[in-house]
């Protein structure tokens, strides 16, 4: 398998939830995917940290989460340390030399991350306490 991906580990764990990855920007498509039944097959990838609106799909058994901005302390790291769903945060693209800085990223940074790991089919590895990484599988 190949890291493409790496950023803060919200807790250490040895699940390895594998699955496609969706994006979720917005309330509805959290909805979406929790009424669709398919819930189960996603590994989720939110823009920050502080996305609350996942709530209904941590509560649902969502496998496991990737962000692009926010930290373990976040309400979200805190929820999914709560909920045992091993989350990513602050993922960044391995083989790009592009970093979320607060208050300094702007949209190409998101969209990069958003464009390479959307659709792929992912492993999350958080068994190191402070590093997250997700791997392409096959």
């Amino acid at each position: 398998m190949q890291v493409v991906a790496e950023g803060f580990n919200a807790f250490e764990t040895q699940k390895t939830p594998q699955g496609e990855v969706k994006y979720l920007g917005s309330p509805q498509d959290v909805i979406d995917v929790v009424q669709s039944g398919k819930l189960q097959e996603y590994i989720l990838l939110v823009r920050g940290g502080t996305t609350t609106f996942l709530t209904p799909a941590l509560t649902m058994g969502a496998l496991g989460v990737i962000t692009m901005s926010g930290a373990p302390e976040s309400h979200l790291g805190i929820l999914s340390r709560e909920f045992q769903i091993p989350c990513v945060m602050t993922a960044y693209l391995t083989e790009s030399d592009s970093r979320y800085v607060v208050g300094n990223t702007d949209d190409s940074h998101f969209d990069e991350i958003a464009q390479s790991l959307i659709g792929k089919t992912v492993q999350l590895n958080c068994d190191d306490a402070e590093v997250g990484r997700v791997s392409l599988i096959g």
